[in-house]
């Protein structure tokens, strides 16, 4: 079993999805969720993002207990430990199964990297560094700085 997040990780994913969600849920987008909640793509491919973000035109995937489908957007919060699995691996099962937009945010640089899917493989849309802000490209208007979620 591998250790829970640290209060740091977790501050950082909440404050993102309570930025998330108040954009979306202000303009009847969709919906963000926070972990912990699983994704679904397939019968043998499940995860837990830090936060996930369903559009209103694929709310259909949003089932009882679980995301049964590919959100929208996904968001995960580098830990010590999960680097790896956030930069590569995870990286690489969303962009398989075609998630639009995926946030990668990494407390101990102070970046935020959004990547959207282009042609079937991420592409770097926007990269930020402490008070300088990322934006969205699937969310028109979306724009946060590390600063913001830290503090």
């Amino acid at each position: 079993m591998s250790a829970a997040p640290r209060p740091t990780h977790q501050r950082i994913a909440a404050r993102t999805w309570r930025y998330l969600d108040g954009f979306v849920s202000v303009r009847k987008l969709g919906e963000a969720f926070i972990s912990p909640i699983d994704v679904v793509f397939s019968g043998r491919k499940a995860v837990q993002p830090d936060v996930v973000y369903v559009s209103d035109a694929r709310k259909s995937i949003v089932e009882e207990n679980c995301i049964r489908g590919v959100p929208d957007l996904l968001v995960e919060v580098i830990s010590e430990g999960t680097w790896r699995r956030d930069r590569v691996d995870k990286k690489a099962l969303y962009e398989q199964f075609g998630v639009a937009e995926y946030w990668i945010i990494d407390p101990d640089s102070r970046l935020i990297e959004v990547f959207t899917l282009a042609k079937g493989s991420y592409q770097l849309h926007a990269r930020s560094v402490g008070a300088e802000k990322a934006g969205s490209k699937m969310l028109t208007g979306l724009r946060v700085s590390f600063d913001q979620l830290e503090s």
